[in-house]
Formats: C-alpha cells, structure tokens, sequence
C-alpha cells in the first residue's frame, strides 16, 4: 500500500472502502475479488484510488479502446496505480475489443474449427497475445469452449469451434497454448457450457437441460482438456443444470464451482465470474446478492462491466464485508480467492519469450476456412444488398461487411422489415446480384427476404457471414463462419476470382 492510500479519508467511496479503519484488511480482501469497468479511455481518478487499496483489476471493453497506443497509456496508468488484473474479451471474429471500432483482423473460433487444424489455432492466439502484451493486458477473456449444439443460439454461434466436444477440446488446448505462451492468461468460458442454451443470459436465466451423463460426455470436454493444458482462469456460465445447480445459474452454484470444478475436476486456478450485472443475477438476487453468493460458491474475480456506478460498487463491497461479519461468507473464503489471484499476479511477471510483431495469420486462416458451393459468374457491376442483423450484446456494434473489399460495388445496407425488395431487383436488373446475411436461420424475416429475392434472381449469390445453417437456392452460396474483416475479404476474393 503506498503512503498516499494510507492517508486517504476512511469515507473515500470506493476508493477508500471503509468508515472504519480497522476494517481496512478485510475490505482489501473484498476488494481484492472485483474486475471493475469504466467508461472513457483514461483511468477515472476512483479506479486508481481503489487500485492502490487492493483493488483486484479492471475489464475493459470497446468504449475504452482508441487505439493500440492510448490503450497501452491506459494499461500504463493502471499498473503505475497497483498490481492489477487488466482484461479484455479478445475473442477475434465477431468479439473483439482491440478492433471494436474496426473489425477484427482475425477469424473466430467458428472459422478456425471449420478448418480444424490445430497449429493454425494456436498461431491465431499466438498473434493475439502479441497484440495484447504489448498493450498491457495481461488476461484475455477467451478462448469460448462452448460446444455450439443448439444452432438457433442466441449467444454463442460462431464464438465456438464448433458442434463436437472433441473438436472444440483440442482448439481450446490449442487456444490456450497460443495465450498462456506469451504470458497472457488464458480464461476459458462458459462453464459448465453455454453451447446447449436458446437464452441469453445478459438477459435472464438460460437453462441447459442436459444430464449429467450428457454433460461429462458433451460440454464439460472441453474444460477437462484445457485443465490439463494449464489455463490460468475459467469464466463461469450464468446458465441452470437443473440437476446440478437447480434454479440458480452456474455462477452462484457451489454445486457447480466447488463440487464440480475443484472437487471433481481438480481444478485450482483462478474462477471468474462471467459480468455480475447481466440480468441472470441483477433480476434475480442482485448485485450485492451475486457476489456474496458467487465467492461462497468458489468463485474468486468478479467481473462487473460498465453498467454499476462507483456508489453501486461500493455497496456491493460493503455487502460482502457484512457477509463476513454476519457468518455467511468464511473470510477464509476471501482470503482463499485472493491467494489465487495473487498466483496468477505471480506468474504474470515471470520472464517470457519476446512477443515479437506479432504473426499475423488472420487472412491465411479466414482464406482457409471460407468454402463456395455452386458456380459465381464473374462480377457484372455487382449490387450488394447486406442485409441487418441485430447485434448481440456479446458482440456489440463492431463494423462488418464487404465495402472495404469490393470497391466497385454498390453496397446498401437493408433491414429486412423495412427494405423493397422489388426496388432493389430494378436496381440489380442487368447487374450481378451479392446478397450478404449474418446467421439467417435464426432470423425469420431475414429468410422470407432473401427468398422472395432469389426467386427472382437465382443467379444471385448469397454469403453466410454467420453459421452456415440455412441455404436458400441461389447459384452460388459462400460460407465464411463469421464476420470479422478476413472473412469478408476472402469472400470478396473468390467473388472476384
């Protein structure tokens, strides 16, 4: 602690966590479990008040990021203030922070295990890391373990490797390779497995009704492998098993955290929550509620994103102290989760490999992944209709689509309740016709659309910049598992061939 936190008024907020001084050791330890977030692209004058009083880390998301030198300023202010935790979800594809306001230069993890080979996933990660150590960020919320079985869910999709729980199993290991290799800690997600769900649980509950047979063989794989690989962290799911956690989502399941993952699957690094102020716990029991239950549960970081202000945060910790003091959180709990973080602190600063430049594959694995089915007429002052998909909140408001890689096309943005589509085939008349969709099996509307224009045009081409489940019958339909600039590229590229 630095003498300037130690003449900090005991009224300070957050900053100072305490009216009473001698609590001062065990709102440390409170605060030691929290990854708080903020807007704005410099450090606010609480979060390295609180840095400096033991405060565990930050998360930072796309608002937070400028560019590759202020985010590194950012990183650099953050660990003058304390010893932080500092992450992002750095996902590539479709999640991405480092290129929130541009698109990711790398495919994700839908990509990667359509072409299944595993050095090519480890390098992917490899270069990732390179970008996230020379910024200052020392955990990547990734590689998503998944196992994407329900194809109409609304939260995962092109996030996992893919369908079968080897396949994502032996990318996970490789993911984690790729991270841990550099000295950036690995958070495998969403355990116990959030591939299964229909729900979004930024929004409510999700519920995997899966038995326990059918989730040791299926969506805990995955976890098992990337524990024997060495992942530092796994995020927790804010999804029901009704059999193993009952009603309440993973998060806040000792069933799950502590009988589950450490007794069963003898795993002893660092639990993260997933966000605390997503709907499955604020409309359930609460943010306070949450995170006294998540840390009795075995949980030792808890991630909060941007919505709980300073004062929130503050109750929150005053919440978990009171637990302490009324019985229902064993302050050895507190003080097992902060010896964990502190390991992870520990290996953090051991010496590692030169991140170099970075290898930058992202366009060699988007090219290997992206497949053509039927026969594309060469380009005939293509018209390119995109068509609009709501974004997730996982994913945010990043750009995506083909203007960059077609410049001699016309390229109209549509959404599908609002477009005329007998205008845009008089405009496509005489013209070739490129019809660009983002997961259209779990969009009606976007279907309905892209029929009723194929009927008329069926030479039309249509690319998938989702997962490739639905295929109306065009002349030619491309896949590319995602919607992160490589993609889009190496689509652009067999267009044009």
């Amino acid at each position: 602690m630095s003498a300037s936190s130690r003449d900090l008024p005991p009224s300070e907020g957050i900053a100072g966590f305490s009216a009473n001084i001698s609590d001062r050791g065990l709102h440390r330890l409170a605060a030691g479990t929290l990854l708080v977030a903020f807007h704005g692209t410099t450090a606010p004058d609480w979060v390295l008040r609180a840095l400096e009083n033991g405060l565990g880390g930050v998360t930072l998301f796309g608002f937070n990021v400028a560019d590759s030198a202020q985010l590194t300023a950012l990183t650099g202010q953050l660990t003058g203030a304390g010893r932080p935790v500092i992450s992002l979800d750095e996902e590539g594809g479709d999640v991405t922070r480092l290129a929130y306001h541009t698109g990711s230069p790398y495919p994700g993890n839908a990509a990667l295990g359509a072409v299944d080979d595993v050095e090519l996933t480890e390098g992917v990660y490899h270069s990732i890391a390179s970008e996230l150590v020379r910024c200052g960020v020392n955990l990547d919320m990734g590689p998503v373990a998944d196992v994407n079985t329900a194809d109409d869910n609304p939260v995962i999709g092109t996030r996992s490797f893919g369908a079968s729980p080897d396949l994502v199993a032996r990318h996970t290991v490789a993911a984690v390779r790729g991270l841990q290799s550099l000295g950036v800690a690995a958070c495998v997600k969403h355990f116990p497995g959030h591939g299964a769900t229909r729900q979004d649980s930024h929004l409510e509950i999700p519920v995997v009704d899966a038995s326990p047979e059918l989730l040791r063989e299926r969506e805990l794989v995955p976890f098992r492998a990337a524990i024997e690989a060495g992942t530092k962290s796994i995020m927790t799911a804010h999804v029901s098993v009704p059999w193993l956690t009952g009603a309440a989502p993973a998060t806040l399941s000792p069933s799950a955290l502590t009988r589950l993952l450490r007794e069963e699957m003898a795993y002893d690094g660092v639990v993260v929550t997933d966000a605390l102020d997503m709907h499955a716990i604020t409309k359930s029991v609460g943010l306070g509620g949450g995170a006294v239950m998540s840390l009795r549960a075995g949980s030792d970081l808890l991630c909060l994103g941007p919505l709980p202000t300073p004062d929130q945060i503050q109750a929150m910790l005053a919440e978990i102290v009171t637990a302490v003091s009324d019985g229902r959180l064993p302050a050895a709990r507190l003080e097992e989760a902060n010896e964990r973080v502190e390991r992870l602190r520990r290996w953090f600063s051991a010496p590692r490999q030169d991140a170099g430049e970075g290898n930058v594959i992202g366009l060699d694995a988007a090219r290997r992944a992206v497949s053509l089915t039927g026969s594309a007429a060469p380009l005939v002052d293509p018209l390119v209709i995109e068509v609009d998909t709501p974004p997730t909140i996982a994913v945010g408001d990043v750009p995506w689509g083909f203007a960059p890689w077609l410049p001699e096309a016309e390229v109209v943005r549509v959404k599908p309740e609002e477009a005329d589509g007998a205008t845009l085939l008089g405009r496509a008349s005489g013209r070739s016709l490129v019809i660009v969709v983002k997961d259209a099996h779990r969009h009606p509307r976007t279907r309905s659309f892209v029929s009723d224009l194929v009927a008329t045009r069926p030479d039309a081409v249509v690319v998938e910049m989702g997962l490739p489940v639905w295929r109306p019958q065009a002349a030619a339909y491309i896949a590319t598992y995602g919607a992160a600039r490589p993609n889009a590229q190496a689509a652009a590229e067999l267009l044009t061939a």
